[in-house]
């Protein structure tokens, strides 16, 4: 069933309203406006540069690869040392010092020479002879002990007994200027020569000096 407006023939039809006319100024406006909406959205799809946003592909990026580990390289450990047991491990400064061995008497020197008998018994003559002051010269007393005029001893048991027998020449020089200043007068240069000839008491011209200065001459 048709749906159909039926005009009454008595009523007259409304007149068309004539078209609104757009001002010119207002159509300008709202173009600037629409194209700085456009530019302003241009510039922020450019970053902001000013420049014409460029197409963003996107990023193609490259598979990612396993970090390869270098393989773990076992630490060098340090040579252990067994711990030291306190029962045998002495420190070195209480280690007592290590004593020479005593040394077997049988094969020890004798303290001193002490000469075989003969020997001793040359000594003994020379350690009398000494000691009656009159003055030997270690010559003279050689001489006296091995003499076969005197006591005939060799000349090698005289002259170890003159060598151990201790005496000062020097004074047994002075001892003998002396006993010949008591029996006798002698001048400087006689004495000298009594005491330093070899048939006569035979020191050494040193120790014949030594004694006549001694004796005042």
């Amino acid at each position: 069933m048709s749906d159909t407006t039926t005009t009454d023939p008595g009523t007259p039809a409304p007149a068309p309203k004539p078209p609104r006319k757009k001002h010119p100024v207002l159509r300008a406006v709202v173009g600037l406006a629409a194209l700085g909406l456009i530019g302003g959205i241009a510039s922020a799809a450019a970053g902001g540069s000013g420049q014409p946003a460029a197409s963003t592909a996107p990023a193609t990026s490259a598979p990612a690869h396993p970090a390869t580990k270098a393989p773990a390289t076992p630490q060098q450990q340090a040579p252990s040392f067994p711990a030291a047991d306190p029962a045998t491990d002495t420190p070195a400064a209480d280690t007592p010092a290590t004593e020479a061995p005593a040394s077997d008497p049988a094969t020890q020197a004798p303290a001193a020479d002490e000469g075989t008998v003969s020997q001793q018994q040359a000594l003994g003559s020379a350690q009398d002879y000494l000691s009656m002051g009159s003055g030997f010269s270690k010559k003279g007393l050689i001489k006296q002990l091995s003499s076969p005029y005197g006591e005939q001893f060799s000349v090698a048991d005289a002259t170890w007994a003159a060598n151990h027998c201790g005496a000062d020449w020097d004074a047994q020089a002075v001892l003998s200027a002396k006993s010949y200043l008591q029996t006798s007068h002698f001048s400087r240069a006689g004495l000298i020569e009594q005491l330093t000839s070899p048939y006569g008491e035979q020191f050494t011209y040193a120790q014949a000096i030594y004694a006549v200065n001694h004796v005042g001459l």
